[in-house]
């Protein structure tokens, strides 16, 4: 599935059986309740935490939960996430190619 699937996907589920996209503000804290989450399971499979019981590792599908919103609010703004994506990695090799070829501290 490419980004633009992924948005017309996420745009026919959310007309079918969503009724409406929620506000691009509640959308806006749903996504940032949803990073807490995916931070959650990172620090308890990464960092000092461990999981509690009843909890489970579902990194896959915390990050997938982080990408639904995030196409949502894309969708209802008018990105297309694909273009923005493109024009982001163009960004990042103009001003960062040699940057961290030079970066000692990422020598392996």
């Amino acid at each position: 599935m490419t980004i633009k699937e992924a948005q017309l996907s996420v745009d026919q589920w959310i007309k079918e059986f969503g009724v409406r996209y929620f506000s691009e503000l509640t959308n806006m804290a749903v996504l940032t309740e949803e990073v807490g989450e995916l931070a959650r399971v990172i620090a308890r499979k990464y960092g000092d935490q461990s999981f509690k019981d009843g909890e489970k590792e579902n990194l896959g599908e915390e990050m997938a939960d982080v990408l639904w919103v995030l196409l949502c609010l894309a969708n209802q703004t008018g990105v297309d996430l694909t273009e923005e994506l493109q024009k982001s990695i163009e960004k990042k090799t103009r001003r960062d190619s040699l940057r961290h070829i030079g970066n000692p501290k990422l020598k392996a």
